[in-house]
């Protein structure tokens, strides 16, 4: 069930708030359980069983951790295994008899077709969290399984995020309230993701989409950087959309989840791009794989082999194709080549920082939409070498109207820009009545948008 969809805006979003605000604490919980399982099963019903192995394996790894303080490290890591085995599984089967094929020299192995349980690696990772905090005493074994199983299915940010600690909702599951200025806030951010999902992402997404089909043999170099800059803006505004509607929904029911997204497209390094993009995942990342492996403690060498080993995990957490692992790489590289003296050129030259940042991250996400290799090639040189490739039976307005350039222009200015430039004044705008009214705006922008359009996929959903 989509977030951006009529059903859930008119259905079930109304009827689990409502209910739930008549339910007495005690059973708020085991509501919002059985909406969130209703939620995820509507459309794949056979893997809401998988997800309730998911809940019973780390409930039982986490009270087995509670109880057993000799075999702590054991239990840890026959969980790990566990979960990553479901991942492992339904995520990367696929690409595993791909690369043994092609390293026996044909399709010696048949490929499984394994569907992909939407959302898998943000739940499991959730879990994994869970059970490597409770190991580490950060926080305690939750016993009552019901409130574990809250945690890990929660609707707002079960399919895309963001990635939630335990450690940071353990409480606000045991006890909660919802205070007028927290659910004014919560439908005020929902409805901003909403709209930059519906009359921003949506939009730059049909035109890219359109141009990226094309035959790589009609793709002039302005096609391509084109498609590339719609891109670059429908990916960032289709997550955090559903990042904000995700953190504005927890607070409708009481939750404060951290943020996501920071402006990422302002950074002045890929270092800093990474603080500021997806921060649940970078910073999962972090405390659970780049500090126990000794971060940059142990010598510059084994620092710069932790970040390799970061970003290839960071890129094929988003896929099972070489392109991803690709994408990652890139990314490491950057960061490897700021560490070894970009860095502090960059620190002493902010137009140029804003501008390598920039065009760094625009070109990744390149390596990112396409999976084939040849055409990834391809795609490259004709952004690099736009002059080389300027014959098409296309022209490129064939593809990009009046109404995709005045939304690309808003997006541009709305990465940051214009946040920055009104400073304080944002904070006078927020709950104001001229904000009441802009936001009332855009809730029917958006519903009527829906109500003629049936183009409305979430890029993360398949990760």
């Amino acid at each position: 069930m989509l977030f951006s969809s009529m059903i859930f805006l008119w259905l079930f979003l109304p009827v689990v708030f409502i209910v739930n605000r008549f339910l007495k604490p005690k059973w708020q919980n085991v509501f919002l359980l059985l909406a969130s399982l209703l939620f995820y099963a509507w459309g794949e019903p056979k893997y809401v069983f998988l997800m309730l192995a998911s809940i019973v394996l780390n409930w039982g790894s986490g009270m087995l951790l509670a109880r057993a303080p000799v075999h702590k490290k054991t239990v840890l890591w026959t969980s790990i295994a566990l979960n990553l085995s479901l991942l492992g599984y339904f995520k990367y089967m696929g690409l595993l008899v791909r690369t043994l094929n092609h390293l026996l020299g044909g399709e010696r192995i048949e490929i499984p077709q394994i569907a992909l349980p939407i959302g898998i690696s943000f739940f499991t990772f959730q879990a994994l969290s869970y059970v490597i905090d409770v190991y580490r005493g950060e926080c305690s074994a939750q016993k009552n399984i019901v409130n574990l199983a809250l945690y890990i299915s929660f609707f707002p940010q079960l399919i895309a995020g963001p990635i939630v600690k335990y450690r940071d909702v353990n409480e606000q599951i045991e006890s909660r309230s919802v205070t007028t200025e927290k659910l004014a806030g919560g439908i005020r951010r929902f409805i901003y993701g909403l709209a930059k999902k519906v009359l921003v992402s949506n939009v730059l997404a049909q035109s890219a989409d359109m141009i990226f089909a094309l035959d790589m043999q009609e793709m002039t170099g302005a096609l391509a950087w084109a498609a590339a800059l719609l891109y670059t803006f429908q990916i960032y505004y289709d997550f955090s959309g559903y990042s904000d509607m995700a953190i504005g929904l927890g607070r409708m029911f009481g939750f404060t989840f951290n943020e996501n997204f920071n402006y990422p497209y302002l950074s002045l390094s890929i270092r800093e791009f990474w603080r500021r993009w997806h921060i649940s995942l970078s910073t999962w990342f972090r405390e659970y794989v780049y500090i126990p492996l000794g971060g940059s403690r142990r010598g510059t060498a084994r620092t710069y082999i932790n970040l390799g080993i970061v970003f290839f995990l960071t890129g094929i957490w988003h896929g099972a194709s070489y392109n991803f692992i690709l994408w990652g790489l890139y990314h490491g590289a950057f960061s490897v080549l700021e560490r070894l003296g970009l860095g502090r050129f960059l620190e002493k030259h902010k137009i140029t920082a804003f501008a390598y940042t920039f065009l760094a991250v625009h070109f990744g996400w390149i390596l990112f939409r396409i999976e084939s290799m040849r055409q990834i090639w391809e795609f490259g040189k004709r952004i690099l070498l736009p002059w080389h490739y300027t014959v098409s039976h296309y022209s490129i307005w064939e593809f990009v109207n009046r109404h995709t350039v005045f939304i690309f222009v808003c997006a541009v200015l709305g990465m940051g820009i214009i946040q920055r430039l009104a400073g304080k004044r944002a904070e006078r705008w927020k709950l104001s009545i001229p904000e009441l009214v802009y936001c009332t705006v855009l809730l029917l922008l958006c519903i009527t948008a829906l109500a003629g359009n049936t183009y409305n996929p979430f890029i993360y959903f398949r990760f």
